[in-house]
């Protein structure tokens, strides 16, 4: 464990998030210390930056994907500055979020840092340290304590899946597959482990390789840790897009490993067709839309691959796929793949698409 410091955080903000877990006790080796931060006079602490006025929200999307208003009482500049942290180095923090690059002094490796409040830590990190190993899992790299905060170092990424999607406006089915197999792994590896992701999407998923093509689950924060095999939930949290029929028309519990596949249903759909298959620009039409259970899919996907979309977007959660049946579906399982392509210059309308948008899409849960 090394020596033992206090780190004075300075002016590092604290990390919340609506979730529901229960606190587990640490299986993985994770290298927790305490660090003295670096002064605040040396050359490699940043200065103070103000954030960016937020836009007022955009009436055309719904309501996790409009930008997130930032509270007041992170508007100080004391909450804004940037420091040395240990050994890395902290730089610009992603919009609406508290996750940030990390520059490694030494190694002059890149990293990505979440910051927990202390009181919040343990709930928060319990998904992480519940999961095993997992190829398709993030890894944590490091976990400083501080007085008040803690930071996680994560691997370095290159970019989410929802901004890959968007940029591509969809992806050939030869690659979709590739990629899907990976997201379709980690959730499987969440389920057979007792965690509950809740809040699945397209965003949570990132690359670990400059040419895009491996995945990880980075984002646990939202899950929900099972006690033995009752994977009953009674809270109606997740992204309006993603969200599964049972959790709108139920007011008593849910299967949370069902409405996980109905929202793995959903990020399929997306990346296959570029848009999601239940949107609108008021959120009681969306959530009718979803209710009633009933989207279309191109002519222009494989049979088997609208095999599957339909076999994890069924109404009922008791028809759908569960996490082990996905992979052995044959859609996964074929080299070459004879679908008409659309243009790539085609347009859609505004609340169609895939949303342009770059800061934090956890906004309003339901």
């Amino acid at each position: 464990m090394g020596k033992a410091y206090l780190c004075n955080e300075g002016a590092s903000p604290l990390f919340s998030s609506e979730m529901s877990v229960n606190i587990t006790a640490p299986a993985l080796p994770l290298r927790l210390k305490r660090v003295d931060c670096e002064d605040p006079h040396n050359n490699y602490t940043l200065k103070c930056k103000r954030r960016r006025l937020s836009q007022p929200p955009s009436p055309g999307l719904a309501p996790c994907l409009r930008p997130q208003t930032h509270s007041t009482e992170h508007t100080g500049p004391e909450k804004l500055c940037v420091s040395s942290i240990g050994p890395y180095i902290l730089l610009e923090a992603t919009e609406g979020t508290h996750t940030y690059r990390a520059i490694h002094r030494i190694t002059e490796q890149e990293h990505t840092c979440k910051v927990f409040s202390m009181r919040k830590y343990h709930e928060l990190i319990a998904p992480y340290t519940r999961l095993l190993p997992h190829e398709n899992i993030c890894k944590i790299s490091e976990v400083i304590m501080g007085e008040q905060n803690v930071y996680i170092f994560f691997e370095r990424n290159y970019g989410d899946m929802h901004s890959y999607v968007r940029k591509c406006k969809r992806l050939q089915e030869d690659e979709a597959v590739c990629l899907f197999r990976q997201m379709a792994s980690a959730v499987m590896h969440c389920h057979e482990n007792g965690v509950v992701l809740r809040d699945l999407k397209l965003r949570k998923f990132v690359f670990i390789d400059a040419q895009r093509t491996k995945l990880v689950l980075q984002n646990l924060e939202d899950s929900c840790i099972l006690n033995g095999d009752d994977d009953s939930l009674t809270d109606k949290h997740g992204c309006p897009a993603y969200v599964g029929p049972e959790i709108l028309n139920s007011r008593n519990s849910y299967s949370g490993k069902a409405a996980d596949i109905w929202s793995l249903g959903v990020v399929l759909y997306t990346m296959l067709v570029g848009r999601y298959p239940f949107q609108d620009v008021e959120p009681a039409a969306l959530f009718s839309k979803i209710r009633r259970g009933a989207f279309t899919i191109p002519e222009t996907l494989s049979p088997r691959a609208k095999s599957l979309v339909y076999c994890m977007l069924r109404k009922s959660p008791l028809e759908r796929l569960e996490a082990p049946d996905i992979l052995l579906h044959p859609w996964l399982h074929c080299s070459t793949y004879f679908s008409v392509s659309q243009p790539t210059n085609s347009r859609h309308s505004n609340d169609q698409v895939v949303p342009d948008f770059e800061k934090s899409d956890k906004g309003e849960c339901y």
